[in-house]
């Protein structure tokens, strides 16, 4: 890494507190002039670093989320970029595929002012989440392309667990849960070549909801949706370090996606199998039971008539029934 990238690790990791400019020439090995102009250069990216004589510098504004900040945490060289607020993180990733971008590059955004969930619903995107998309390009089918979303809702699961501390669970097929609150959606978009029945490419969304919103959710996701945290901690870098892990498990499973090495994790998460549900289809609710999970991540479900179905995404969705 950079001098600018190394110093805005440490005082990442300093907790508000000052470190003096000598003290970070040595532990990089370089000059205080190199520091100073570091420094500067990080302000000028739009960094709040407070600078006090015989004190030295400290980095102000809570949790850092930016490209050197989640890189330092890889496992894996990606092409990470980050920033303040985009319309739509899949819609930047889609038209860099179009014009020829690389499996890897990723985009991490604080907000969206227009965020896309399933059937063409919005996705609430304020600034106190998380809203991330990775360009790929799977060589399977389309009819596997499923398999990218399973395999993300388990690296979500597994990259919270690891960095925060909190066990979630999954509702078919997408949805991450904690507490019985929604804090993750994930959506994958795919380009299909028609000659091959495969991808050109495919774009994976994901959404996490960090802190509670300044100004609230809007009021019809009042019992629906939920945060890791009420605020975001300080000094715990919560946010790059929820990125990379994500990704780092994410990865882990995708070099090997055909072998499905993460189904068994995604049916033992599952938070609606044995539950009451309803399957939603064309706006229509009919309750059903959910049995299990199969393979291919169809829901075996039956309903209240005694007789059974395997569904599948598409323009079908579950919503769990009140107890």
């Amino acid at each position: 890494m950079s001098v600018k990238s190394e110093i805005l690790a440490i005082l990442s990791d300093t907790n508000g507190e000052f470190i003096s400019g000598e003290a970070l020439g040595a532990r990089l090995y370089c000059s205080r002039n190199a520091v100073w102009k570091a420094i500067n250069a990080l302000k000028a990216d739009g960094y709040e670093i407070d600078a006090v004589t015989n004190k030295g510098y400290r980095l102000l504004g809570g949790d850092v989320l930016c490209a050197d900040s989640v890189m330092r945490y890889l496992k894996l060289p990606l092409d990470v970029q980050a920033v303040d607020c985009v319309p739509s993180t899949n819609d930047v990733l889609k038209a860099a595929a179009e014009n020829g971008a690389k499996e890897g590059m990723v985009i991490i955004a604080k907000e969206q002012s227009k965020g896309k969930g399933r059937l063409g619903r919005s996705f609430f995107s304020p600034n106190s989440g998380i809203y991330m998309s990775i360009l790929l390009r799977p060589k399977i089918s389309a009819s596997e392309s499923l398999m990218i979303t399973t395999c993300a809702a388990v690296a979500v699961c597994e990259a919270i667990e690891k960095v925060c501390g909190k066990n979630c669970g999954i509702k078919w097929v997408n949805d991450i849960f904690l507490n019985g609150l929604k804090v993750c959606g994930i959506l994958t978009e795919a380009s299909v070549d028609f000659e091959t029945s495969g991808l050109q490419y495919a774009v994976l969304g994901i959404g996490i909801n960090i802190a509670h919103p300044e100004k609230d959710f809007p009021s019809e996701l009042h019992g629906i949706a939920g945060t890791l945290y009420d605020e975001l901690p300080k000094g715990e870098n919560i946010r790059s370090r929820l990125c990379a892990e994500l990704l780092n498990s994410f990865f882990g499973y995708y070099k090997s996606l055909p072998q499905r090495e993460f189904m068994e994790q995604y049916k033992r998460r599952s938070i609606i199998v044995g539950k009451k549900i309803f399957v939603i289809q064309n706006g229509v609710k009919t309750p059903a039971t959910a049995l299990g999970i199969d393979d291919d991540a169809r829901l075996l479900v039956r309903y209240d008539d005694g007789k059974t179905a395997l569904i599948s995404t598409g323009e079908v969705s579950v919503r769990l029934q009140k107890e």
